[in-house]
């Protein structure tokens, strides 16, 4: 799925080996800021750890949970069957506004037709009922209102069996469609340049993109149970101990992660929101917000999560971009903080990372830079 900071690639290039090597005398792995769910992931199918896993946005810890929280697979095309079923009988359920959305017809090719047909679109959107959040927000946006139905379809058709797999599947399909520049700060707009990439988005069926994440799931899953907890990382390591190896990959912009992630929070919650600005955001208040993303606060809170992990005598690995951060933080900050607590063993690796929205025309949306590897045993 798209996400800004996935260590996917760093899990090849020296960060897997460093994390198979530290692990074999640990009792368990802790991810402090488990995002994606990667290296929670890697760790839970390729050792005999549990593994704890924190982040402060419920899509992340449900990416996370799905692989985690289970030690077995399960039958693909049984779980498909009921839950796609269920979906198609609860958008039958409102006839008169699955007429309504029929009645768009398809989408146009041609810019002029395209840009009426979707102030149409965001028009019988917005004007849906509650029972519709994600039609209702993002409708005409991030997703066609045929996608955005389907999205309300199969998440009002989650039930307690499999949930956590169902919602992963349903979170991975709606960042695979939404029609955004890799994450979901703003949609694509309608003007020459955006508008083909918009309808491209559009195109994707969102029940073939679940499916094709179910069956990745499927097959995926944990030597040893875990757990997930939906919480700050310093409130997580008031409950470390010295068998732990935390694992830590903390912010390192100035915006808010949960700017660029809202649409998939509101896939997960379920809950409606009110859409607000180009990016149709819900309001502030109801967004996560980190001290590590506060230029004013983030060597402090980074100051305070690495004494508290040292205080518990867990060890650490620590990554970060090597050079200054947008946040005020930097690889240099970083190392000295943590060498007040840990003796420090470090090594340099060649990575990418998102600048945040950037484009060809002002900046490449991904730079490429050295990250920071940092093995940390309490002194």
């Amino acid at each position: 799925m798209k996400y800004m900071g996935s260590k996917r690639a760093m899990l090849t290039n020296g960060l897997g080996h460093l994390i198979e090597e530290k692990t074999k005398d640990r009792r368990r792995f802790v991810d402090l800021f488990c995002g994606s769910g990667a290296v929670s992931s890697f760790v839970a199918q390729r050792t005999e750890l549990p593994v704890l896993a924190s982040d402060l946005q419920k899509y992340a810890t449900t990416l996370t949970e799905a692989v985690i929280c289970r030690t077995k697979g399960f039958d693909l095309q049984k779980v498909h069957d009921v839950w796609y079923r269920e979906a198609s009988n609860w958008i039958h359920e409102d006839p008169a506004f699955l007429k309504e959305v029929l009645a768009l017809g398809q989408q146009p090719t041609n810019g002029p037709e395209s840009i009426e047909w979707i102030g149409r679109t965001r028009v019988i959107a917005e004007l849906s009922s509650p029972r519709y959040p994600i039609t209702r927000a993002y409708g005409g946006y991030y997703y066609s209102i045929q996608q955005a139905l389907a999205i309300d379809a199969l998440r009002a058709t989650v039930n307690k069996k499999n949930r956590a797999t169902k919602l992963a599947a349903l979170i991975s399909a709606a960042s695979s469609c939404a029609a955004a520049p890799g994450h979901t700060a703003q949609p694509f707009s309608t003007t020459e340049t955006s508008l083909p990439h918009l309808l491209n988005a559009w195109r994707k069926d969102v029940f073939l993109e679940t499916t094709q994440a179910l069956n990745k799931l499927s097959t995926t899953w944990a030597k040893v149970r875990g757990e997930v907890k939906q919480k700050n990382a310093l409130d997580v390591t008031e409950n470390l101990n010295d068998g732990d190896l935390v694992f830590v990959d903390p912010p390192y912009s100035e915006v808010q992660y949960s700017r660029f992630y809202h649409v998939l929070e509101t896939v997960v919650t379920g809950k409606a929101i009110t859409a607000e600005g180009s990016g149709r955001y819900p309001p502030i208040t109801q967004r996560p917000q980190s001290a590590f993303c506060l230029l004013t606060k983030s060597i402090d809170e980074f100051d305070r999560l690495m004494l508290g992990i040292a205080a518990q005598g867990a060890h650490s690995i620590v990554t970060f971009p090597a050079g200054v951060a947008s946040n005020g933080l930097s690889g240099e900050i970083v190392e000295a903080l943590s060498a007040q607590y840990f003796k420090v063993k470090k090594r340099e690796v060649a990575s990418v990372f998102s600048t945040l929205g950037g484009n060809k025309s002002n900046r490449n949306a991904r730079q490429g830079t050295n990250e920071l590897i940092l093995y940390l045993v309490p002194i």
